[in-house]
């Protein structure tokens, strides 16, 4: 018999931690090859880890909750001689990320990214801002928090960032001595007790919630009856994540009407055709998908990104799709959805978005989108006011599409009223680099070439 490491995967090149969410066998238990043994989740998915060899599962090493480092071994498996196979070996990521992915995925995960340099404090930040005395901690120059090294901080300790919520401070404005720049605890205290103060501006989740003028409000306290569960690492990292969105960006929303009747009846048409022939259920969404690959192609600073004062304006459209999740959201990229057509779309959206649910996405399916689309309509929403993802400058929600009666001009030029299947869209946008006017015009875009859809399209 032999003893096989079972480790920690790298789920992504920027990776450096992942938490042991459930294990899906006990001690004792036979394992086959590929088989789920237990499942992770980082700041980019949740997957299940497949077994690196078959046999028995000989001892548990990381506990369900913790929060290791790549490559730390988490059990130990026991097998027929000659089968081990070394921790090196194991898999970096589920073994269904080998199924069929979109056009464009990149190739899998690359080695960490080496420790990036100490960087100075950026000239143009907050008024009055001093230099912290310890070296070792800095601030930030990225503007926006969403470079390599503020992504690599982000993802500190549960402990440093419990210490950062408790004293008002966001740990992406912070760079540390650990591996890659990251954060311990050593330097959160240190920065705390050199009495440095945070700007306003890039103060994070504070006690009880940060306000936008930083002051910190008390930390509510259960009462008797209540039901206290800490967040999931997903549910904390979304809450991260939005809160530093609403830091970085200036949001503005818009909304329009979009009239769907022409494509209502397109799909009643040729639904049944269309699925026997792709083997794919037809929805309204790849027409929406459709429909923003041309806009942002119409309107390029949509696809882009701000860097500080400069604005990239992406080459690859990569529309973000919003999944809902039992237990959070998850955000897949269809790569390269201009290159698609309607039956590209709807298969790569539908594959998808199956296997966010089943937990069986790859880190590279849910990077580097430049455009997201949300659609809160299939809970029967009307209308919203999403978040922006970032790094993307625009995120365009999908009320719910039914029918409604409207005022049309009739043939002999009086209105009537008539039954159309209507939605309403909103964009939010980053009103540092997009006027209302373009977002409108966007809009308009999008709502025209939904109406007049033609039905060779599919």
């Amino acid at each position: 018999m032999a003893l096989v490491d079972i480790i920690m995967p790298q789920m992504g090149e920027s990776i450096v931690e992942g938490t042991l969410s459930r294990w899906l066998k006990k001690v004792g238990d036979e394992v086959k090859r590929d088989e789920p043994i237990f499942e992770i989740s980082t700041d980019k998915v949740d997957a299940e880890i497949p077994a690196p060899a078959a046999g028995v599962l000989a001892e548990i090493l990381v506990k369900e909750g913790e929060t290791v480092a790549v490559q730390t071994v988490v059990a130990r498996l026991e097998t027929e001689k000659g089968a081990a196979v070394s921790a090196g070996a194991a898999p970096s990521a589920p073994s269904a990320a080998a199924t069929s992915v979109p056009a464009g995925s990149k190739s899998p995960a690359k080695p960490a990214a080496p420790p990036p340099p100490q960087r100075e404090a950026s000239p143009t930040s907050s008024p009055g801002r001093q230099q912290p005395p310890a070296p070792a901690i800095a601030a930030s120059r990225s503007g926006n928090g969403n470079s390599f090294e503020d992504r690599v901080r982000t993802k500190s300790s549960p402990l440093v960032r419990k210490i950062a919520a408790e004293h008002g401070l966001n740990v992406a404005s912070l760079q540390g001595t650990g591996i890659a720049g990251r954060v311990t605890k050593r330097d959160i205290v240190a920065f705390i007790e050199s009495g440095v103060a945070t700007p306003a501006s890039t103060a994070g989740i504070r006690a009880g919630g940060g306000t936008p003028g930083g002051h910190s409000l008390p930390m509510p306290e259960p009462w008797a009856g209540d039901v206290v569960e800490p967040m999931s690492k997903m549910r904390a990292l979304i809450s991260d994540h939005m809160v530093a969105s609403r830091h970085t960006s200036a949001h503005v929303t818009s909304f329009i009407e979009i009239d769907f009747t022409r494509v209502a009846r397109i799909r009643a048409k040729k639904r049944a055709e269309f699925e026997t022939a792709t083997g794919q259920k037809l929805t309204y969404m790849p027409f929406t998908i459709k429909a923003v690959t041309q806009g942002l192609q119409a309107f390029p600073v949509m696809n882009s990104s701000v860097a500080g004062t400069n604005v990239i304006y992406r080459k690859q459209i990569n529309i973000g799709i919003a999944v809902a999740l039992d237990w959070g959201l998850i955000v897949p990229v269809i790569k390269r959805a201009d290159n698609l057509s309607l039956s590209g779309i709807t298969r790569a959206l539908n594959d998808l978005a199956a296997r966010a649910r089943a937990k069986k996405l790859s880190p590279e399916e849910v990077q580097e989108g430049t455009f997201t689309i949300t659609n809160p309509g299939v809970f029967g929403s009307l209308m919203g006011t999403p978040i922006i993802n970032q790094p993307q400058v625009a995120i365009l929600g999908v009320g719910a599409i039914e029918k409604r009666p409207k005022v049309l001009p009739g043939v002999d030029g009086e209105d009537t009223i008539a039954i159309r299947t209507c939605a309403y869209f909103s964009i939010s946008f980053d009103h540092r680099v997009i006027d209302g006017a373009v977002a409108d015009q966007f809009l308009a875009f999008v709502k025209k070439t939904i109406e007049t859809f033609p039905e060779t399209g599919l």
